[in-house]
């Protein structure tokens, strides 16, 4: 499979989704880039800005749904090209506009093209790339969020600051809709498409001609599929929590620093890049090695390994951050040379070492469910698949905020993490009880079984 008509197909689509998908993040984020220049324009206050953003995170909830469903049903090559497009559009609208109402409305409609571009990616590299490498190009291609987040403040900030908000708007916005036309012209949706083999095998036509493809009903009533929506919505509430509340955590009830504080969040952050990619390509070897099977998947030793060191790196981070510095662990003191050498305190390494390993701990799951959930479904339903397991990480996303603070309101932050921490243990030792469930979701031939 590895011929040079397939890598040279591989290389032009996957870099027009990198780039597509830069700048859907970029789009998604332009609003809060520039959010103190609009402010010094137009008089807004918290309600506003609380209005506007949450219409757009509502409706990428309710389009990336759909956008799941959708990619099974057309070609995911339109379906992303459109998204990017419509995005890029809405930022020029709301570069001419000036109003609250105006500005929701928009930032509503930007949220349901943003929902467009991610399921069709999942849909195109299952169709170019071979299950052992599955995982590792997922992985890298979500790095273009990572990627999108990092610079995307800076570049907003000194356009802001050289010529106006509406004009980085307005730039953004005709860029996407630049590239969205390359996109549609370089993505193919399969091998097929440019006469190549495709790499899954087409379905089969069994007797009297029907189709051995699963039904949505056998696919909707694989138990595989709902014990992979809950792992997400667990694991992908949990590390929303910490990454919402963890700072706050640090510095109202262990009385910690800002920079402690601040030096936590950006360890998780640059753990969680390389835990996605280290779980992509690890993963993937153990496919390559074992092959995918009806029961069972290669990726769950790593899965549930990384479950496993987002509890110990949550309970570590509750039990021993103390507010007196001079209360240090047994463990914390290994870390000594590193402080000596940084000229930081043990207590600020340690903030900085268990942020990256929760951040590697934790977004190496979320980047195997989906996955898992991509390559696990029939093909007629992997876009499906992944949509119900990312609306049930919405869910957790949801769960982590008011209901997680109201628990820290009414008893503390500290009640609030160790249940986090609870969740999480139970979830990874249901997950590991039922490692070996059957995975293939929908029916599976009698001679495969």
């Amino acid at each position: 499979m590895g011929g040079t008509g397939y890598g040279f197909y591989r290389v032009t689509i996957f870099l027009a989704m990198f780039v597509g998908y830069t700048l859907y993040y970029f789009n998604r984020k332009t609003f809060s880039f520039v959010m103190p220049s609009v402010m010094e324009e137009i008089e807004l206050d918290k309600d506003d800005l609380g209005l506007i953003t949450s219409s757009q995170t509502a409706a990428y909830a309710i389009s990336k749904f759909i956008s799941g469903v959708l990619s099974d049903q057309m070609s995911a090559r339109w379906l992303f090209s459109i998204g990017l497009f419509s995005v890029g559009a809405v930022n020029v609208l709301f570069s001419w506009s000036s109003t609250v109402p105006m500005f929701a409305g928009l930032w509503f409609l930007n949220g349901l093209g943003q929902g467009l571009g991610w399921p069709p990616c999942g849909k195109v590299l299952r169709k170019w790339y071979e299950p052992s490498q599955f995982g590792t190009w997922w992985a890298v291609l979500s790095c273009s969020m990572n990627l999108a987040g990092g610079l995307g403040p800076i570049v907003a900030a000194v356009m802001a600051h050289s010529y106006s908000w509406r004009t980085t708007l307005s730039c953004s916005g005709m860029i996407c809709m630049a590239i969205s036309a390359l996109c549609l012209l370089f993505i193919r949706n399969e091998p097929s498409d440019v006469g190549l083999p495709n790499i899954q095998p087409a379905a089969k036509k069994g007797k009297g001609g029907s189709s051995t493809e699963s039904t949505l009903k056998e696919f909707l009533l694989s138990p595989y599929l709902w014990l992979l929506s809950v792992a997400f919505l667990m694991v992908f509430g949990v590390k929303t929590a910490c990454t919402d509340w963890g700072q706050l955590y640090l510095i109202q009830e262990k009385g910690q620093s800002v920079l402690i504080g601040s030096s936590y969040m950006s360890a998780l952050e640059v753990g969680g890049l390389v835990g996605s990619i280290a779980a992509g390509y690890l993963s993937d070897k153990a496919v390559a090695r074992q092959g995918l099977r009806t029961y069972g998947n290669p990726r769950h030793g790593l899965l549930i390994s990384m479950m496993v060191g987002m509890f110990v790196s949550m309970y570590l981070f509750r039990v021993t951050v103390s507010p007196d510095p001079k209360d240090v662990p047994v463990w914390m003191e290994a870390l000594h040379p590193v402080s000596v050498l940084t000229g930081l305190s043990e207590q600020e390494v340690s903030g900085f070492s268990l942020g990256a390993l929760f951040g590697f701990s934790s977004c190496g799951p979320i980047a195997l469910i989906g996955v898992i959930a991509s390559e696990s479904a029939p093909s007629n339903y992997c876009g499906t698949s992944h949509a119900i397991v990312a609306l049930m990480a919405n869910v957790g996303g949801f769960l982590a905020g008011l209901p997680f603070s109201t628990i820290a309101k009414h008893y503390s932050w500290d009640m609030a993490f160790w249940v986090a921490e609870v969740i999480c243990a139970v979830t990874t030792v249901g997950y590991f009880l039922l490692r070996n469930i059957r995975t293939k979701m929908g029916s599976v031939p009698k001679k495969v079984d």
